[in-house]
């Protein structure tokens, strides 16, 4: 088994009395993470939220019922927990009647999870999310040479553990992923009017990946209205499918202030989307693809390291451009991400003279590491 890096958070917080949370798409791996955790105990209770058994048997439960529930058990694990009716006071009446008892949960929708434990919860839990396998976790279990040997065909299925796992059957899982299954929560969402739509809406945001996207156009496109774009590009993004990279706008003449990009989470669930797996020899989108690979290894590089910076990018209508921006105490770190190691970038000299003091560096496949650290 791949070692995960947020093992190491959890097991910092495992006896601190507070709710366990991590939340993530489906299939990254949280099930395995939190299972081994719990194995280490001598005994623990599985409850499985995609089982209509257990989501009926939770379902407006009092403490003397769930007392008779949980029994003598000390450690209680609640997987897919965002099925659960009332999970939010559901783990509150754990947390704060059954003092002995330790709590891990699962979600792979932050959506639904998120607004029903945000406030029972308050002081109550320690909140973190699994992607699939970072680059860094695969350099450390296959060490540089066998991390680099897998490079293109990262880049190509992603890193999904599944994937990673079972070579020569990666498109056959990747289309299973991409399908209805990677947003099935989604599906049972009430905001959720027009579910044929989300397909499209997925399709032409892989067809634009690493480029600012339109709501607009998309609204026309799509025959919907911008609303219904919008809502349904947050629902997509809450249940880790994509994330939005926003302009840095801090009112300079000509900057954009309004547009954004929209990344995946996973290269292998964008190409499955599209349907094309070619050798990056034969793809016109290797710079997309290189783009959205360095984007979501940032992600999670920048969340198990714990850190706060900020991500943006920023453009002008004079199409002067910087691919990727971070912020962080006060210091500001430029990027430009390039393919080929020898192609030459440029850095905006008026972005450079308002955003001082600035880190300039240029991201190749040189490099990487360094930036995915």
């Amino acid at each position: 088994m791949i070692e995960r890096k947020l093992q190491t958070h959890l097991k910092k917080h495992w006896n601190d009395g507070k709710v366990l949370i991590v939340l993530g798409p489906r299939q990254v791996g949280k099930t395995t993470l939190l299972e081994k955790l719990c194995n280490q105990e001598e005994d623990y209770l599985f409850l499985n939220g995609d089982d209509i058994i257990t989501r009926q048997s939770l379902e407006n439960i009092g403490e003397v019922q769930l007392k008779q529930i949980i029994g003598k058990q000390t450690t209680v694990f609640i997987d897919e927990a965002q099925r659960i009716y009332n999970i939010g006071l559901l783990l509150k009446i754990i947390h704060d009647r059954l003092k002995n008892v330790r709590v891990v949960v699962s979600g792979s929708s932050a959506l639904e999870l998120s607004s029903s434990i945000n406030e029972p919860l308050t002081g109550r839990k320690w909140e973190y999310n699994l992607y699939p396998i970072s680059w860094g976790e695969l350099l450390n279990h296959v060490g540089f040479l066998g991390a680099r040997q897998q490079f293109d065909t990262r880049l190509i299925y992603g890193m999904y553990p599944e994937i990673i796992n079972n070579l020569g059957q990666e498109e056959a899982i990747l289309k299973q992923l991409a399908s209805s299954y990677l947003y099935k929560d989604l599906l049972n969402f009430n905001g959720i009017r027009k579910p044929e739509i989300l397909s499209k809406l997925l399709i032409a945001l892989a067809l634009q990946l690493g480029s600012e996207v339109s709501y607009n156009e998309l609204a026309q496109l799509l025959r919907i209205d911008r609303a219904t774009v919008e809502q349904y590009i947050g629902l997509l993004e809450q249940a880790y499918v994509i994330f939005r990279l926003n302009p840095l706008s801090r009112n300079i003449r000509n900057e954009i202030s309004s547009s954004r990009k929209i990344y995946f989470y996973d290269n292998g669930i964008r190409n499955a989307l599209i349907g094309n797996f070619n050798a990056l020899s034969l793809r016109n989108d290797v710079g997309a693809l290189w783009e959205n690979f360095l984007m979501s290894e940032r992600i999670k590089a920048n969340q198990y390291n714990e850190s706060n910076a900020k991500g943006y990018f920023w453009r002008t209508h004079a199409q002067q451009e910087i691919d990727y921006i971070e912020e962080q105490g006060g210091q500001m770190y430029a990027y430009e991400f390039k393919w080929n190691p020898k192609a030459k970038a440029k850095f905006s000299s008026s972005f450079v003279e308002m955003y001082q003091p600035i880190e300039k560096k240029i991201i190749s496949t040189d490099n990487f590491e360094e930036f995915l650290g």
